[in-house]
């Protein structure tokens, strides 16, 4: 029979080994910040480890959003009605250095 004083830490490892494993999926980049300070490169889509209290995830999006903002009636300067009807298209971009998607 195994000591428990070398199986409880092992299985405390376990856990923990096992809840720091992240999926991303093909759209998305993980930026991780390890003490609060961000990490030099973005990591890719697949599984990554990020160390719960040493690492932070931020997961960011790399889908382009079209949102749909209502028709809106705008008068011209010669009082002319014009309905302007608007495509928002968002989407970021997240290079290889990841210093500079993230401004204070």
């Amino acid at each position: 029979m195994p000591d428990l004083t070398i199986l409880i830490p092992l299985l405390i490892i376990a856990i923990y080994l096992f809840s720091s494993i992240k999926i991303l999926a093909e759209y998305e980049r993980g930026v991780i910040f390890r003490l609060g300070r961000v990490l030099p490169a973005p990591k890719g889509p697949g599984v990554i480890l990020v160390f719960a209290p040493i690492d932070r995830i931020a997961r960011i999006s790399l889908r382009i959003e079209a949102m749909e903002v209502p028709p809106q009636d705008v008068i011209t300067k010669d009082n002319v009605t014009v309905n302007a009807m608007i495509i928002v298209i968002s989407y970021q971009l997240v290079s290889n250095n990841s210093r500079n998607n993230f401004k204070l």
